[in-house]
């Protein structure tokens, strides 16, 4: 039944385009939402990196464990053998369908230091809010690329700099952001080691 549902899962979430009509966007948000619904109890039994990564494989997104080359994109061949023997490394969530619910699979992590979102059309400021605030990912995360993720602007960005072992950020392609020079200004301040990459119109 796992193996299925993560089939099924991956799918959906790699569907680009869902059907127009109102009552299938709604059918798309409640069965992403389901997707994204954080299940504490598996997060006890298996550990955080775990069920971190059934979470975000199930929502089309892959990662990268420590010590490892190879992405793992394919939820039926998550790896086996000790819980605490695979670490998320990275995390890229090109075209995924995570949202701020399942946000809370994030807090356990502690060696994840880098992050992709692209094209992510449920990442919202308040998802970069939460990053922000977790404090794992405040000491280790050194990459992070925003792209193409149409519901971000000033306010979520300005909330990465309590990454404050941010070593390299990439905005590009993100049109609800708006005050550029403020963002330079802001994070010279904050992070003043940071590379700050833009491309934005």
């Amino acid at each position: 039944q796992v193996m299925l549902f993560g089939k099924i899962s991956q799918q959906l979430c790699g569907l680009k385009k869902p059907p127009r009509s109102c009552d299938y966007r709604n059918f798309w948000g409640w069965l992403n939402a389901v997707f994204n619904k954080v299940d504490y109890e598996r997060i006890k039994d298996v550990g955080p990196d775990r069920a971190a990564s059934e979470w975000l494989l199930r929502c089309g997104a892959t990662v990268r464990y420590h010590g490892q080359e190879r992405w793992q994109k394919d939820y039926n061949h998550l790896p086996t053998g000790p819980l605490d023997k695979y670490k998320i490394q990275a995390i890229d969530a090109t075209e995924s369908c995570i949202m701020r619910i399942g946000f809370d699979y994030l807090e356990g992590l502690q060696h994840v230091e880098k992050i992709r979102l692209c094209k992510c059309h449920y990442i919202e400021d308040d998802c970069l809010e939460r990053l922000g605030k977790l404090e794992n990912l405040q000491k280790s995360i050194l990459e992070m690329e925003i792209i193409s993720c149409g519901n971000i602007t000033d306010k979520g960005i300005i909330a990465l700099y309590h990454l404050r072992n941010l070593k390299y950020l990439l905005l590009s392609d993100l049109p609800g952001v708006r005050e550029k020079e403020n963002l330079i200004q802001t994070f010279k301040t904050a992070l003043p080691s940071l590379e700050l990459k833009l491309d934005l119109k």
